[in-house]
């Protein structure tokens, strides 16, 4: 007779389905389970390994171990993957061993969560109620910046400063060859990058299903196959991500609109595409579309990237109209509809008609369906998840990260916040600073900032004094024949400590990483003018508008130090 110490049982319907799960597995003769109790003995052939048997239980989503062994005899083995897993008590230190923790998610922030809290001892089960991934590499950042190159590598063909020398060509452009290509990648990328790291790491349990809370220490998982188990956790991570919103417009719900998703999966270029949208994702796509063959209309409510430095909307609708894009400002639809293949949008200023529409007006985290108040977990009036700079929730173990929360969405800011909620959640201390946080846009040109804008400081109560250089006067952009954009350094008045970078340059979101560094070290605008740069280089003009603050660069030689 075998018997098993069985934790996370809830009552007599768990022990039946603990008892059918055992009674399924090979060498088993018969098993009496109790709730009440908390075991379950087993009548199994001679030799048998008890790794089946708490595999088996685990696959519950409960934790199993051999009454007349000692808990670490079975470490290393398919116990370490139970997902039913109780802890007493904090651990401390980094030390996540017998910790038990659940990630909702698989993008980002709950990749770097789960792989750092396995490397510090803890046992992860990780659900996921669609693709693994998340959104950046399926949906997101990896198939749209495909996307965009393919269209400004068909826009160089078309058009570029030395056609006269060069002869330029109307490319032919097959859009599902292209699509095809893309989609290769991202499966390549989602299978290296994340399912293949999963399947290889044994501290973590992988459960197909879409999770809510069913209490502060529980959570239901409703598997995607059929059934639902509960999950147990000593800490959990909420890392769901955030999916298009979209614009409360009369009649547009009723539509065959696009949002990122569909437009990226496009197997064709409509003749004529519309666009709602303002900043990141309309306008990267919207330039992509344009360059791949679509006559592309933007109506944006008020400017481009009218959250930032005006400068750079403006940089931006210039080069959009240059390349034949129509840019209508503080211009909203006030209604949608659709019919015989077209869409028509009203407007204050007239009708707009196009193939396709696509919304672009932000995103929503995705927390509706989590059952945060069983948890007692706070949310704003946007639905994004509020957390404290360790990533801590208004309930003290449960922590969130990522575009679920109130934190700035790019990828690279979950997942580090994500690194950093593990070592808390395993007892460590970790805060993560976003004030000299990058952001690029991948338009053509780039736009890249870092720090604070002018606006921005004089909210805060900060002098500022501020140069803007244009490109004609940095040697890459002249030998480029292309001096479109400028960069904008902004400093502190007094100190000359540099607190913000703007950015609209072929390559500005190469040379931002330079200006992160120099605001994270707290330098002055002085000490970065005297810095080495590398000429005929784009991130020289750094070191320009540096110098511009002291100096008429227009009467500097070449490579003047």
């Amino acid at each position: 007779m075998t018997t098993l110490k069985i934790t996370g049982m809830t009552c007599d319907s768990c022990a039946t389905h603990v008892k059918e799960a055992l009674e399924t597995v090979p060498g088993v003769q018969s098993a009496v389970v109790s709730y009440a109790k908390g075991t379950a003995q087993l009548a199994t052939e001679p030799g048998m390994s008890p790794d089946a048997l708490t595999a088996a239980v685990a696959g519950l989503g409960y934790k199993a171990t051999l009454a007349d062994a000692p808990p670490a005899s079975m470490r290393g083995g398919l116990l370490d993957k139970a997902t039913g897993w109780l802890s007493d008590g904090d651990k401390s230190g980094g030390d996540g061993d017998g910790l038990h923790i659940a990630v909702i998610g698989s993008g980002g922030a709950a990749m770097a969560a789960a792989l750092k809290a396995a490397e510090l001892g803890a046992q992860v089960t990780l659900i996921e109620r669609g693709t693994i991934g998340g959104t950046c590499v399926n949906v997101g950042c990896v198939p749209s910046k495909i996307m965009i190159r393919a269209a400004h590598i068909a826009h160089l063909r078309r058009e570029s400063p030395f056609d006269e020398g060069i002869s330029a060509t109307e490319p032919a452009i097959d859009r599902s060859k292209l699509l095809a290509q893309q989609q290769a990648r991202v499966d390549e990328l989602r299978h290296t990058k994340y399912e293949g790291i999963l399947d290889d790491n044994s501290a973590i349990t992988v459960l197909h299903g879409e999770a809510l809370f069913k209490d502060g220490q529980r959570l239901i998982v409703r598997m995607n196959d059929g059934g639902e188990r509960v999950v147990a956790f000593d800490r959990c991570l909420i890392a769901t991500g955030a999916s298009p919103a979209v614009a409360p417009i009369t009649g547009l719900k009723d539509t065959p609109y696009w949002t990122s998703t569909e437009a990226l999966v496009s197997d064709t270029i409509p003749e004529r595409l519309g666009v709602i949208g303002s900043s990141v994702v309309a306008l990267e796509l919207a330039q992509a579309f344009a360059r791949l063959g679509s006559k592309v209309t933007i109506l944006a409510r008020s400017t481009l990237f009218f959250r930032e430095d005006p400068a750079i909307g403006e940089a931006i609708t210039a080069a959009f109209r240059a390349e034949g894009i129509e840019v209508q400002e503080h211009t909203q639809a006030s209604h949608v509809a659709y019919a015989n293949g077209e869409f028509v949008l009203a407007t204050g200023h007239g009708e707009v008609r196009a193939d396709k529409l696509l919304v672009a007006t932000g995103r929503a985290p995705n927390t509706r369906s989590l059952a945060l108040e069983a948890a007692g977990v706070a949310v704003n009036a946007q639905g994004a998840i509020v957390i404290d700079k360790g990533m801590r929730t208004s309930t003290q173990h449960i922590y969130a990260a990522g575009d679920c929360t109130d934190q700035p969405q790019f990828v690279y800011v979950a997942a580090a916040a994500g690194t950093r909620a593990a070592i808390n959640m395993t007892g460590g201390d970790a805060e993560l600073n976003l004030t000299a946080m990058p952001a690029v846009v991948f338009t053509d040109p780039q736009v890249a900032t870092v720090g604070i804008s002018e606006a921005e400081a004089h909210l805060k109560g900060i002098e500022t004094d501020s140069r803007l250089l244009t490109l004609d006067n940095v040697p890459r952009a002249l030998v480029n024949f292309d001096t479109r954009g400028f960069i904008k350094l902004v400093i502190e008045q007094g100190s000359g400590r540099l607190i913000g970078v703007q950015a609209v340059a072929p390559e500005a979101g190469e040379l931002i990483q330079t200006a992160v560094l120099a605001i994270r070290a707290q330098m002055t605008v002085q000490e970065l003018a005297d810095q080495l740069f590398p000429y005929l280089t784009m991130v020289e003009g750094l070191k320009l508008a540096a110098q511009s603050f002291f100096k008429d660069v227009k009467q500097l030689s070449c490579c003047a130090g």
